[in-house]
């Protein structure tokens, strides 16, 4: 095999545009240029600039210039003119599963004798290069675009041929030994490779999510312990409510992401399933049947995920319920991850004049302004991926719900949806575990302040104290308008032994009250200890009263 010259070279117009042989002679197709050519066919969304080399290529419309040094072709640069919607590329996990749908491709051709092993072999080079190397930056195409997804596949159908033609010899422009169509989307529509690159794509993506899913609930169970012996005041519709650990309310927030990980991970079981080889419809016209059944073997083997037919293609060619199904799952964890941040932000709120039971790690100043301010500016970025995520889904939602018979020429947007939320959640769980999580820490003062100031504090008394006894300590805390402690010295209901006991991070932890605890109407049990027996043999220090 022939060395290719490097990927960013351009081919020599030192013979001129009609060269030694001619205007298609062996240097490839007419070079002209554009100050001669461009006049007529240059847009303000073309991309190629003025005066610079181009070549000549046709398609069906005709002839159209195209920049010289391009891997691109005509099909894509009709796309540049035509779609500049998002003003982005498509997502570079789409480009690198199209790679590497076109690689099995290649693979199953040429093993069935379709396919010249050496044009098979100088596809699967260009295929490794798209992902692995550079190549991948000539996709150039808008990620949102009519056609379903067709500019995107002829996109990377064009690129690999030259750079397949490079491989082999060739000039880049030429298609003399390796054609776009012919030979790199031999047997293939952009109607079963778009939708499985997508599935491809969404398996690679969802397997990074997880990983940061489960880093980041472990962060959380890691708090959940180092925050196991911090008594707070919990607080139900934004109001005092009954005494709870710090470290359980980790417990909870990591055990929302435990729920969040194993639906990511069932993705996979929905995405596996994929249409290849059913080409336009999804009844396989114009593919081999050898080839259809051996297709999506190669495409598990070069992707190692586990890849399956559709039983019936042409459902999975028209239908696009699963990314809706997958989307969803998604938005629970988008969900998740806001109520999380919300959290976090109003039990960092203050920290003076707010709850500040918690301290965030500071990571950057936090006005222009305001001297000395700090924002949770991490959990408002995580909160907005999340919205970002919600938004996407809605958007999706609505493609797929606008296909049309045997298609949905609505895919791009689809992809475009699903690529963003997968990348999006994924760096921002990375983002919240290493830049919050992972360094937050508990003001166990101000815990211990608002739970001796809440007359909420006071429910956990009701096991010893009885309900007209809880209810005669908050009276007093009421009309002195003081502490729990400060009050019940001043009652003599309890002493300070009683309340740590009642009030101990086990206590506050465990399910219920002990067998033998529970009060009757009136007040607690004949005989009862005011002192319940916690077995820790510990006790913690006062909570800061009012004056």
């Amino acid at each position: 095999m022939a060395v290719a010259p490097s990927i960013t070279s351009a081919p020599s117009l030192t013979d001129g545009p009609d060269g030694p042989d001619g205007p298609d002679g062996p240097d490839g197709p007419d070079m002209t240029d554009a100050a001669t050519t461009l006049s007529s066919d240059t847009c303000g969304a073309c991309t190629r600039a003025a005066y610079a080399p181009v070549r000549a290529e046709h398609d069906l419309l005709g002839e159209m210039s195209v920049p010289a040094d391009a891997y691109h072709g005509i099909h894509t640069q009709r796309a540049l003119d035509n779609f500049a919607v998002a003003g982005r590329r498509l997502h570079p996990g789409l480009v690198e599963a199209l790679a590497l749908v076109k690689k099995a491709c290649a693979h199953a051709n040429a093993e069935l004798g379709y396919l010249d092993p050496r044009v098979a072999d100088a596809v699967c080079a260009a295929c490794d290069e798209m992902l692995h190397g550079d190549l991948g930056a000539h996709v150039v195409v808008d990620a949102l675009q009519g056609g379903a997804g067709t500019s995107a596949n002829m996109n990377v159908n064009e690129v690999l041929a030259n750079r397949a033609e490079e491989f082999m010899g060739g000039t880049r422009g030429a298609y003399r030994l390796v054609r776009p169509l012919d030979h790199v989307n031999l047997h293939q529509s952009t109607n079963d490779v778009f939708p499985t690159a997508l599935r491809v794509a969404a398996m690679r993506g969802l397997r990074e999510l997880e990983r940061a899913v489960a880093a980041l609930q472990r962060a959380f169970q890691d708090r959940e312990r180092d925050f196991a012996g911090v008594v707070k005041l919990g607080r139900t519709q934004l109001q005092d409510a009954v005494p709870i650990t710090l470290g359980a309310e980790c417990s909870a927030w990591a055990e929302a992401l435990s729920r969040d990980r194993w639906r990511i991970f069932k993705c996979e079981e929905r995405l596996r399933v994929v249409n290849l080889g059913g080409t336009a419809v999804g009844t396989g016209i114009t593919a081999p049947r050898d080839y259809i059944f051996l297709v999506v073997e190669r495409l598990r083997e070069v992707t190692g995920l586990g890849m399956a037919r559709a039983e019936n293609l042409v459902d999975a060619t028209q239908n696009a319920d699963v990314f809706v199904e997958v989307s969803g799952i998604l938005k629970a964890h988008a969900v998740n991850l806001l109520k999380i941040s919300a959290d976090l932000r109003l039990l960092a709120s203050g920290p003076r004049g707010g709850l500040g039971e918690l301290a965030l790690p500071a990571v950057q100043a936090g006005s222009s302004l305001m001297p000395g301010k700090v924002n949770p500016v991490i959990c408002e970025a995580v909160a907005q991926a999340a919205m970002r995520a919600l938004g996407n889904d809605a958007a999706l939602t609505v493609a797929a719900q606008a296909g049309q018979l045997e298609l949905n020429a609505f895919l791009p947007l689809v992809a475009d949806a699903l690529l963003d939320t997968i990348s999006i959640l994924a760096r921002a769980c990375v983002m919240f575990r290493t830049r919050c999580v992972e360094g937050m820490r508990a003001d166990a003062a101000a815990c211990a302040r608002h739970v001796d100031d809440s007359w909420g504090t006071v429910t956990a008394l009701v096991p010893v104290l009885g309900y007209e006894g809880a209810t005669r300590l908050v009276g007093v805390m009421r009309e002195r308008d003081c502490g729990l402690r400060q009050a019940a010295r001043h009652t003599g209901l309890l002493d300070e032994a009683a309340l740590d006991a009642l009030l101990s991070p086990e206590a506050m932890a465990r399910l219920g009250s002990p067998a033998g605890q529970a009060t009757q109407r009136g007040g607690p049990r004949s005989g009862q200890n005011n002192v319940p027996d916690n077995g820790s043999g510990n006790e913690r220090g006062n909570g800061r009263g009012r004056p």
